[in-house]
């Protein structure tokens, strides 16, 4: 095995084989130190020697491996290499290798797409720009927003155009005990009939022809820029599409005002939220997430008590963010001061008819001038529910 080079995923195997040996061992000293003070001996300077570096060469294999595995991900050579990009996908489809050998006008490639896809991230610039001899694959990276509101919603599927369903705007209860013989009560439902459209949401960008050659740059524009571009307009839409033209009809229009609970003191933002959720769940649909500004949230999670302690926050905390028990999602597409509470997997559900697609082909003069088509697109409705079952409202905190 002498001068055999070992790939990175060997090594990261090897190393977290070797981090989970150390663990052991020094598991093995604390259970020692520890039968020793229960039974009231005191620890040798030896034995604390031992755990101090026994813990420092653990520390020290921690560090590595989580680098390696850092840039394993990075790199795509990590535990989900075998999951492959939608853009990895494209570009090694049977239809995008024989349009990329042999482009003719009447020709194109086509990817359809999962809906609840994440993105990585990418940045702006040409193609052109981007392929040069001895460059790194792809395109400089730029931030991205990871998306999130989808994932609150129920999914769903349509083939059709048109969506009808009942949305519940009331109902009288009027169950009540019945003596032998007596007439029973009579409850009523208020409905109203509502009908929706799927709306398309799409953009596309045209490349060289040459460009079909350079497959890791192709791959990166679909996963970095056409698909993030749908998935960061999507999100603008579901939360404030006013349903005008081909706008989708967001959540936040047809939500319900906050109304502060009568007897109940103004409190603070952490007290708002609670309000939020028991107007949602006074309303018969118990709110499961809270959707907020991320600068909201950072004020949640520095609030202090009066000796200087977080509250809620905690600087070395790793746990997905959560208030009152419901997930938290932190998002620039929410107004800052703004706060949403609601029942996202009862209220509101998203009905997808095209799953996010990708195409290629030729458009105008595009054959002529050795240019290529790529375009991202996607067709979907919204349906909420009840509007009681969203509560909107703000913090206060700043002027309208």
């Amino acid at each position: 095995m002498s001068g055999e080079t070992k790939s990175a995923a060997e090594l990261a195997v090897e190393m977290k084989a070797a981090f989970e040996s150390k663990f052991d061992a020094v598991k093995e000293i604390a259970e020692d130190a520890l039968g020793k003070a229960k039974a009231g001996e005191s620890l040798s300077q030896s034995m604390k020697e031992k755990a101090d570096d026994a813990l420092t060469e653990l520390g020290g294999l921690k560090g590595s491996l989580e680098e390696l595995e850092q840039k394993l991900d990075r790199s795509g050579g990590g535990a989900g290499a075998d999951v492959k990009s939608v853009g990895s996908q494209f570009t090694e489809s049977d239809e995008f290798q024989r349009f990329k050998d042999n482009p003719r006008k009447s020709d194109s490639a086509e990817l359809m797409v999962k809906a609840d896809l994440t993105t990585t991230t990418g940045g702006a610039g040409g193609m052109g720009a981007a392929v040069h001899s001895n460059h790194l694959p792809g395109i400089a990276p730029m931030p991205q927003r990871r998306m999130t509101v989808r994932g609150l919603l129920m999914p769903g599927q349509t083939d059709q155009p048109i969506i009808d369903y009942d949305r519940e705007t009331g109902f009288t209860n009027n169950a009540d005990v019945v003596a032998e013989g007596g007439l029973k009560p009579q409850s009523d439902f208020e409905i109203e009939e509502i009908q929706t459209r799927t709306k398309v949401i799409a953009h596309w960008i045209r490349a060289s022809k040459q460009t079909l050659s350079d497959v890791s740059q192709i791959r990166s524009i679909i996963d970095n820029r056409l698909l993030y571009g749908l998935s960061f307009k999507e999100e603008q839409q579901l939360l404030f599409g006013d349903g005008t033209g081909e706008n989708l009809h967001g959540i936040i229009p047809q939500a319900t005002a906050f109304a502060q609970p009568a007897g109940f003191p103004a409190g603070t933002s952490i007290d708002k939220v609670r309000y939020m959720a028991l107007q949602a769940v006074l309303a018969e649909y118990p709110a499961t997430g809270i959707v907020m500004h991320p600068a909201d949230w950072a004020w949640i999670e520095t609030l202090k008590d009066g000796e200087g302690r977080y509250i809620i926050g905690n600087p070395q905390g790793t746990l997905s963010p959560t208030l009152w028990g419901l997930p938290v999602v932190a998002t620039p597409a929410m107004a800052l001061d703004k706060v949403l509470v609601g029942a996202f997997d009862m209220g509101a559900q998203i009905f997808d008819q095209w799953t996010s697609r990708i195409e290629t082909g030729f458009q105008n003069d595009d054959f002529t001038r050795n240019k290529v088509t790529v375009l991202a697109e996607e067709r979907l409705a919204l349906a909420v529910y009840r509007d009681e079952s969203f509560i909107y409202g703000d913090f206060g905190r700043q002027a309208d």
